[in-house]
């Protein structure tokens, strides 16, 4: 991922799926809000530290909180704190995750780490749901520089509707046009 910041808000590109996410710095929710798939996010800094807080995420059928399949409503809130760690801290953070959870994301050197960058970003999440959950509950994310050149991903040659979305596929022509 990506993250830019502009005059009034962070952007962030995610390397899976070309997604983009825009965060509103210094704004407030609006008081009627249109659920989309990444939500609405405001943010704002404490210090050195970019508190996002997200409500609004739409729930699709297939919509879950977690890599674990753990279903949300639409009354889902949730609030990130972003922060610049050092890499030994990283490090430390990465192995605990591997020995509790395994790897995430591929075997080894699949991503090699840039061993040269001195920092790691962390963030830290916190996700309410009273319609799901009988309390908050938080978990941390590290991301690591890496050695790799950005991904470009088309989806169009890979058109298929595994979530069931009524998408069709790519029309493809018998001849060529010109």
């Amino acid at each position: 991922m990506q993250m830019f910041q502009l005059k009034d808000e962070i952007v962030i590109i995610y390397t899976n799926d070309d997604q983009v996410r825009h965060i509103r710095l210094n704004e407030r929710h609006p008081a009627k809000l249109t659920p989309t798939q990444t939500g609405h996010s405001i943010a704002h800094y404490e210090g050195d530290e970019l508190v996002v807080d997200t409500v609004g995420i739409k729930v699709h059928y297939y919509t879950v909180a977690d890599r674990f399949g753990t279903p949300q409503s639409e009354a889902m809130h949730v609030v990130e704190r972003y922060r610049l760690i050092d890499a030994a801290e990283a490090r430390e953070a990465l192995a605990r995750q591997e020995k509790i959870a395994g790897r995430v994301g591929g075997d080894q050197g699949v991503a090699p780490v840039d061993a040269e960058y001195a920092k790691a970003l962390e963030v830290q999440l916190t996700i309410e749901d009273p319609n799901v959950f009988t309390t908050p509950w938080s978990a941390n994310v590290t991301y690591r520089r890496v050695k790799r050149q950005w991904n470009e991903s088309v989806c169009a040659e890979n058109n298929t509707d595994v979530l069931h979305q009524g998408f069709e596929h790519v029309p493809q022509a018998e001849k060529p046009d010109f």
